[in-house]
């Protein structure tokens, strides 16, 4: 004999939508880099995300290596324990990211930098070589996360700048 288990209507609805948010966000996006030449190379930018672009994993292709890590919308609710990844790789006389005044010594201390910059991407990639490639983006729709597009840049330890858009 066989049983059947009835599950309420409520309880089926609440289960789909759970299934939908664990959804796996992907996007795509482009850029140049600026050689030593003076020419400019194409740049190809990956992201994934399970929680729709708010946090997640990016891979940024340059001409000659590929960098991945991970990347933090900061928003009101950003713990600064969660982005202190962000920091490694920067030990070469940098001091966190004080180069752009986020960290203890700028003028935008690591709370105002959670609390003041929500729609702000903020990542740490390194290639299989252990350099490091740093990105700070502007979201262009912020509630939709990396999924809403948007620009910025990102900047090579050893120098360099890499034009981002998504």
């Amino acid at each position: 004999m066989h049983s059947m288990v009835r599950i309420p209507l409520a309880a089926a609805a609440a289960a789909a939508l759970l299934l939908l948010g664990a959804c796996t966000t992907m996007g795509t996006g482009g850029g140049d880099m600026k050689l030593a030449s003076g020419a400019e190379a194409p740049v190809q930018l990956k992201w994934t995300s399970t929680d729709g672009g708010i946090d997640g994993t990016m891979q940024v292709a340059l001409p000659d290596a590929t960098y991945t890590g991970r990347f933090f919308q900061i928003t009101h609710q950003t713990d600064r324990r969660v982005i202190m990844p962000l920091w490694d790789g920067w030990h070469e006389g940098w001091s966190g990211w004080d180069y752009w005044g986020y960290g203890t010594d700028g003028p935008y201390g690591v709370e105002q930098f959670i609390t003041r910059y929500s729609g702000k991407v903020v990542a740490n990639l390194a290639d299989p070589a252990g350099r490091h490639l740093r990105c700070r983006l502007h979201l262009a729709a912020p509630a939709r996360g990396m999924a809403g597009g948007g620009e910025g840049e990102c900047q090579l330890a050893g120098g360099g700048i890499v034009h981002a858009r998504f």
